[in-house]
């Protein structure tokens, strides 16, 4: 997401500088191009959809600063060493971008995080899957009162101090209900997960989440946002 971010901040300069050079040279007549797409197939927008609040202009731009009231970025796919982010929508406002990188008053993000994104992050061949009913499902293979087992929990999702949080409601271990029931509160802390969403800029929080088919519909708020190169 930052490689991501930066990108777009560098093809929102060339932009910048191409409208210039197209107003200068066609005069009040000229009709501009709102949108333009970046690398990665990234699809940038400085005209804020209804949802984009426009931030005041700012008395103190440097020399090197190129300033956006407001820019929506969207690509299909981030893919970073973190992890892959699906879908992606990136709203900022107060935006500010130069050579050492990318500044905004406020950065809102909506984007899918995919189950193996999620299932990656905890590691130890965890499976992660929708469960329907908005329920999400975890499986992964434990060591309970000596016996190697499959454990397999139902249970809901939700944004928790600015993470993913997963708590089971029901867990199945596969073997006598009386091991159910003795490693319960075991089971439990081994089906619980929370975790930050990978490949996010610092400073960015979880605000709401639920499960789809195609993974985590999340959406992420975050303030005075700073991503150096």
């Amino acid at each position: 997401m930052k490689n991501f971010l930066l990108g777009v901040g560098a093809t929102l300069a060339v932009i910048a500088l191409g409208l210039v050079v197209l107003l200068f040279s066609l005069g009040s007549g000229a009709s501009g191009a709102s949108g333009a797409s970046g690398a990665g197939g990234a699809v940038i927008s400085s005209i804020p959809t209804p949802s984009a609040a426009v931030a005041q202009q700012p008395g103190d731009l440097a020399d090197d600063e190129t300033w956006l009231g407001a820019v929506e970025l969207r690509s299909q796919d981030v893919v970073s060493t973190q992890g892959e982010l699906v879908d992606v929508v990136a709203t900022g406002s107060g935006v500010r971008f130069s050579q050492t990188g990318l500044r905004a008053q406020r950065l809102d993000i909506d984007a899918t995080i995919p189950f193996a994104t999620v299932a990656d992050q905890v590691g130890q061949d965890v499976m992660v899957y929708d469960a329907g009913d908005g329920k999400t499902g975890v499986e992964r293979q434990v060591t309970i009162l000596g016996r190697d087992l499959t454990l397999e929990a139902t249970g809901t999702v939700s944004a928790d101090g600015g993470q993913l949080l997963i708590e089971p409601e029901t867990v199945d271990l596969g073997g006598p209900s009386f091991l159910d029931s003795a490693a319960s509160a075991l089971a439990r802390s081994l089906a619980t997960i929370r975790q930050d969403v990978a490949g996010v800029p610092t400073g960015m929080s979880l605000t709401a989440v639920e499960v789809t088919p195609e993974g985590f519909d999340a959406r992420l708020n975050g303030t005075d946002v700073t991503i150096g190169r």
